[in-house]
């Protein structure tokens, strides 16, 4: 092959390299969330206790070529609460705990998205519950799916940083830790 070739072959290479790197930046700017689920976890006499809520609402800024600029921002109805029974919702939903008839919603909004690589991110932010904002960590992992990506986070609050059981259920028989699990699915935007 003539020096010539190889340069044009080269040179062809080198944009197709360019061109194909670009071609694997997606951005995700819509939260699906009846495909999304919110669900948390925690020790109550030594069972395990498993709940979700069902109606909550996120606005999502990611491009996978800048993820350091970021934004998220996840809105949750505490009213939809579902802790596996009624005597449960409703009380959870009263002053001790939730006190939703004041504090309807919990808010999360996002201050920094952190790339750990393998599509692994820190995302920090604030989290504003019964009226009280604290920073949490969410470490996520980013996974795409047939034109989807799905943001799986797993985050541990402490019901004291938030007073949620607090007075008489502050030394109760529930765990302070209460895991929360995150699937968020976005469409991608390319």
């Amino acid at each position: 092959m003539s020096p010539r070739f190889q340069s044009i072959y080269l040179l062809a290479g080198i944009f197709a390299l360019g061109f194909g790197s670009c071609a694997f930046a997606v951005e995700y700017t819509e939260v699906n969330s009846t495909a999304s689920t919110i669900s948390f976890t925690y020790n109550q006499m030594g069972a395990r206790v498993y709940g979700t809520f069902s109606k909550f609402g996120g606005v999502l800024n990611f491009d996978t070529t800048h993820p350091g600029t970021a934004q998220a921002r996840l809105t949750i109805d505490l009213d939809s609460i579902e802790a596996g029974s009624d005597d449960a919702n409703v009380e959870l939903k009263k002053p001790a705990w939730f006190d939703t008839g004041s504090y309807p919603h919990a808010i999360f909004e996002s201050t920094r998205f952190k790339d750990l690589g393998n599509n692994r991110y820190q995302i920090t932010g604030n989290l504003t519950l019964r009226g009280l904002t604290r920073e949490v960590v969410v470490p996520v992992l980013l996974k795409s799916e047939r034109a989807i990506g799905i943001f799986d986070g797993e985050l541990v609050l402490k019901r004291r940083d938030f007073n949620i059981g607090a007075g008489e259920w502050a030394d109760s028989f529930i765990s302070d830790d209460i895991e929360i699990h995150l699937r968020i699915v976005a469409p991608e935007n390319r």
